[in-house]
């Protein structure tokens, strides 16, 4: 079973069990949705059943629990998805399939993705090359192309990118 962080259970709110969660996970509506299958903590499986945004939170209830004495054990804790469950609209990626991508620049290999940062509204790719970290703007105007059959990614000619 292949899991992936999709946030974490800050608070409850109100007094039905409803659960705040923070999460900068990028594809929100492929996850919280009725029915869908969710793991507080890696081990508790629940399901969702209910999900609002509500500020910068997404709010969730579960199934079978409508009180808040019943979830306040989950405050504090990390939610995962299963790999399978989350539906990607096309050409969009995990983070997880991303790191270890080969970067392509003017044909050359230019270095691999060995992390993704996230801040808000922007995703940064973080790139090692030559013993230096690159840090590449996760958006359509830099990037090309995914080749995921081959593991490469090819980026834009973009005057300033790698120089030494």
């Amino acid at each position: 079973m292949s899991l992936i962080k999709i946030g974490k259970i800050v608070n409850t709110h109100g007094i039905k069990g409803e659960l705040r969660i923070l999460s900068n996970f990028p594809y929100k509506d492929s996850v919280f949705q009725k029915g869908m299958t969710i793991y507080v903590d890696r081990k508790n499986k629940e399901i969702i059943n209910s999900y609002r945004k509500h500020k910068k939170f997404d709010m969730i209830t579960l199934e079978g629990y409508n009180n808040i004495n019943d979830v306040l054990k989950y405050k504090g804790k990390i939610v995962h998805a299963e790999r399978k469950d989350i539906k990607l609209p096309t050409n969009c990626y995990l983070d997880e399939q991303l790191l270890g991508l080969t970067v392509i620049y003017q044909k050359q290999e230019h270095g691999i993705i060995s992390k993704i940062e996230r801040y808000d509204n922007v995703a940064i790719l973080v790139v090692i090359y030559e013993n230096k970290e690159y840090f590449l703007p996760y958006n359509k105007e830099i990037i090309d192309q995914f080749d995921m059959i081959n593991r490469k990614i090819y980026i834009k000619n973009i005057k300033g990118f790698f120089t030494k």
